[in-house]
């Protein structure tokens, strides 16, 4: 996914955290801000407001993060109060916040239009510790301290935003209790295993079962999706040149999918009607499912069509439609479209 950021360790727990509180004094003042941007960015501040008037009898004792790669709807995320802490996507030397300085339509628009080919990377350990802490000081200043936190992420094998949140966790350790879970997947297939926690935890659930459950969950969150063109993968280096030229000669447009925390081919077709007809069939073999979105790359008109589509296996109005972000949009371009879902469970045989 070209997320840059620390990997697993092999260091003892107390060398870790050594390491930690050293690069975090060299990075304090530049964290800081960045931690206080996310704590005052909007999208936050409407989940705050939006769980205070949530119908909770009280206030859940785990709270629920992610991170933007689950590309979750801000209403949703709101609604539910999950933390979605940003990732960084930089255009030359210009550093932006998913989501919090830089709109999806202007991400695009310079994907499309600008020189540079953006980068992007994992949010900073430092960042994870200070949204934990500040979690749990919220909860007890509330006076309904915290169990602990799920912290839910982005494929361990596709990006470092995993491992960034597991440090974060140990570092936050032991003022909070964190537990991270590895999603083995992106986008809202990442979202629906987050909406599935926030849920258990407003039902009273605790942290063991949540995290159980969830971890339970994995397997069946299921993501395939289509590129309209080859030409975002090609310049991010995960194709070659004669690969591209042939693609592009032939409109090859690939089908992929993520299973297991690999990025895995599909297929090819040759048109866009086809691509949408392939995925809507492909989508369809996994059902029944308990949760199901359609993600997309400003495609719409694509999406609504493939939700319709798909209303023959889950109820439409019950298809969440949302846009692919920064960090996945980085690869795929304008035009993809993808089926995000959480099977429903198959009865044993």
């Amino acid at each position: 996914m070209g997320s840059e950021g620390l990997r697993r360790s092999n260091l003892p727990h107390s060398a870790t955290k050594r390491l930690l509180r050293c690069a975090r004094n060299d990075e304090y003042n530049i964290q800081s801000n960045m931690a206080e941007t996310i704590a005052n960015a909007w999208p936050l501040q409407k989940a705050k407001t939006m769980a205070n008037n949530s119908p909770w009898q009280k206030p859940p004792r785990v709270r629920v993060v992610t991170d933007s790669v689950s590309d979750m709807p801000v209403d949703l995320a709101a609604s539910l109060g999950i933390t979605v802490i940003p990732c960084n996507v930089q255009f030359g030397q210009e550093v932006f916040l998913d989501g919090i300085n830089l709109s999806r339509e202007e991400f695009y628009a310079r994907l499309v239009g600008g020189p540079v080919l953006p980068t992007t990377s994992a949010p900073a350990v430092g960042i994870f510790e200070d949204t934990y802490r500040r979690l749990a000081a919220e909860a007890e200043g509330a006076g309904a301290p915290l169990e602990g936190i799920v912290t839910i992420h982005a494929a361990a094998n596709l990006s470092a935003i995993y491992n960034s949140a597991r440090l974060g966790a140990e570092a936050a350790a032991p003022a909070v209790r964190v537990v991270a879970v590895d999603s083995q997947q992106v986008s809202m297939s990442i979202g629906w295993l987050c909406v599935v926690a926030a849920r258990l935890a407003a039902a009273g659930h605790s942290l063991a079962e949540i995290v159980a459950q969830v971890q339970a969950l994995v397997p069946r969150a299921r993501l395939m999706a289509f590129l309209d063109t080859l030409q975002f993968v090609q310049r991010s280096g995960r194709i070659g040149k004669a690969q591209f030229l042939l693609g592009m000669l032939l409109s090859i447009k690939p089908l992929l999918e993520v299973r297991g925390g690999e990025l895995l081919p599909l297929g090819t077709v040759r048109t866009r009607s086809r691509a949408i007809e392939r995925l809507v069939e492909l989508g369809a073999s996994l059902a029944p499912y308990e949760e199901l979105a359609v993600m997309h790359a400003r495609a719409p008109e694509v999406a609504q069509q493939v939700a319709d589509m798909l209303a023959a296996w889950h109820p439409r109005e019950r298809i969440v439609i949302g846009e692919i972000g920064v960090v996945l949009g980085t690869h795929t371009g304008p035009g993809a479209v993808g089926i995000g879902g959480l099977q429903a469970a198959r009865p044993e045989k």
